[in-house]
């Protein structure tokens, strides 16, 4: 059955998206985390993927035509279905929008249409799949950030059997980067939850179900558990979880050998690793659906030949399985085995007590995997240089004190930093740039990212035209980042478009250090403690107040003299602030 996609809400502040580029055309096959389109909001373009699979048979749009949140983007379905009739209900009965359907659905399908599915509900001798890309009623993780593969359903603010209004708040969804309120696109009852609060969901898996009220969800939730479940015909009274068993059981009595589809490097997801290592799986034995033969998910939930190979195992020959034994005793050998493994002792020690090996194993969190995941790509792909300078802060020590007896607000050293990085940067435009593969991009906007330490790691927020503000107004912002921050309130507004970064360690009593830079932009500046420390003035040694700070910079786009240059501009404006404030 074909599906519309409807313009997602990408930003809290979204109400229209421009398509930017479609990467599918109409009669294209689209499969699940394909990329559909570039969409640009009111802050950036970000990248829209599909959460079905079928044939690409209608764009809402072109490319560079608005769409408003909640219209018509794309219907995908079978090869050589009629979408007309759902064209007509999203465009509002526009006879027109309908009529130019029927062409596209006519050029997605060249070759002779497939013939139909029989709907699972009706009785057939053979049982029929239950793709959850198609269903209505479900509804799958969004990818709410460019970098989220998962999410943590903070709370739920629809509770199972409310009804729920397309727009309504379904639930806060915690990604690698903040917390962010999920619309509902749907109309109808809340069926079923996928999951509790605190729980993670990875994206395009079931969220939740929105349907009539008293619909049976039971295969819909039994398909979420492996991708797609073959469901039994309706004449057929005994479980679908009752008979599975049952014949993986009954062919038992023939031992067999498993066939090795894998030899060598072995293609897997991640998540796919993950569950055979909990499940006892030999990877050697699993047959890949994804691209290239690659196993994922799906492949390790729906399999049965080791079960069935440990089943023969087990049951002696005079007791054949038949589908009355309880579920417990249908179980394979290879859980107690995994779990014998899992009990015997680590070292010859903790049996003594003596020395014994002790240790916690924290989940790693979203932000930290998007954190080591970037970080890592710049480390390795930016060829890093760092520059380090002492700078004489006695003057700034004076004048914040002196600004600080009449601004509204306590403006900190970090401030003015900020402030004199951000007017140096407009007179050295290429530290101010970006590295795009072929080509610079040389700012003339100053949008200075400001690292805030949070439990979870890392966090960028960014001072937006940072030269044109003054004092009183950064160290405002600054502070509400920081909070927004700690509350995880932060907004892919609030931490989008930096063109520079500042990390500050001083606080914490660092005297120096070197920063990773925060990609795309070409440089970050670490900025030290201020020390008091024995200086020269006039052929003296006098009491000082020093701080070093070390420019890191991407040497494909920045040269040594010009991060010097920078410095030698931001050296002299902290050393006479007056000079900034004119």
């Amino acid at each position: 059955m074909a599906e519309p996609i409807l313009m997602p809400r990408l930003s809290d502040t979204m109400t229209e998206g421009v398509i930017a580029a479609w990467h599918k055309n109409v009669g294209d096959t689209v499969k699940k985390g394909d990329l559909l389109a570039e969409i640009e909001t009111d802050k950036a373009t970000m990248e829209l993927e599909s959460y079905q699979e079928g044939i690409l048979l209608h764009r809402g749009a072109p490319d560079g035509q608005k769409l408003q949140v909640n219209d018509l983007l794309a219907i995908i379905g079978k090869q050589g279905e009629d979408v007309s009739a759902l064209v007509t209900q999203h465009s509002g009965g526009n006879g027109q929008a309908a009529a130019e359907a029927k062409p596209e659905t006519q050029e997605a399908s060249p070759v002779a249409p497939e013939a139909p599915t029989p709907a699972p509900q009706a009785p057939t001798a053979n049982a029929q799949p239950i793709d959850l890309a198609n269903m209505e009623e479900v509804v799958l993780m969004p990818r709410l950030s460019d970098t989220m593969t998962e999410g943590v359903i903070a709370a739920w603010q629809k509770n199972i059997g409310d009804t729920v209004k397309k727009g309504e708040v379904l639930a806060e969804i915690e990604t690698d980067k903040a917390t962010m309120e999920l619309e509902s696109y749907k109309n109808g009852t809340l069926l079923y939850q996928g999951a509790k609060p605190g729980e993670k969901i990875q994206v395009n898996d079931l969220l939740c179900i929105i349907g009539d009220a008293g619909m049976n969800i039971d295969a819909i939730v039994a398909a979420s558990k492996g991708g797609i479940v073959t469901q039994a015909p309706a004449a057929t009274t005994a479980p679908v979880a009752q008979q599975e068993p049952a014949a993986a059981l009954q062919g038992a009595s023939a031992p067999q050998q498993l066939a090795v589809v894998n030899e060598g490097r072995i293609i897997a997801s991640p998540l796919a690793k993950k569950l055979a290592e909990e499940k006892g799986v030999d990877l050697r034995y699993v047959k890949g659906s994804g691209d290239n033969g690659r196993i994922v998910k799906q492949d390790i939930d729906g399999f049965t030949p080791a079960q069935a190979q440990g089943a023969s195992q087990v049951q002696a020959p005079s007791q054949p399985a038949t589908s009355q034994q309880p579920a417990a005793q249908q179980q394979p050998a290879v859980e107690p085995t995994a779990k014998a493994q899992e009990a015997k002792p680590q070292t010859p020690a903790t049996a003594s007590g003596i020395g014994q090996v002790s240790f916690d194993e924290v989940p790693v969190s979203q932000m930290r995997k998007t954190i080591a995941r970037r970080l890592a790509e710049s480390k390795f792909s930016a060829p890093h240089f760092y520059l380090t300078m002492s700078i004489d802060m006695d003057q700034a020590v004076q004048t914040r004190a002196k600004l600080n007896e009449l601004s509204p607000v306590k403006i900190s050293f970090n401030d003015l930093v900020l402030k004199a990085a951000a007017v140096a940067l407009k007179q050295h435009p290429k530290i101010n740039s970006s590295w795009l593969g072929d080509k610079i991009r040389i700012n003339h906007h100053v949008n200075i990212g400001v690292a805030v330490a949070v439990d979870e790691g890392l966090l960028v927020p960014v001072v937006r035209f940072a030269d044109a503000k003054g004092l009183s107004q950064i160290s405002t912002e600054v502070k509400q980042f920081a909070q927004k921050a700690k509350d995880k309130k932060l907004q892919p507004s609030d931490w989008e478009g930096s063109t520079f970064t500042i990390s500050n360690l001083g606080m914490f009593g660092i005297d120096e250090f070197t920063a990773i830079i925060n990609p795309p932009d070409a440089c970050i500046l670490a900025i030290g403690g201020i020390s008091q420390v024995p200086v020269v003035k006039n052929g003296q040694v006098v009491p000082g107040n020093v701080m070093k700070v070390t420019l890191s910079c991407d040497h494909r786009v920045v040269d040594g003299a010009s991060g010097a240059a920078f410095l030698q501009t931001l050296k002299s404006l902290l050393e006479e602030p007056l000079r900034m404030l004119v």
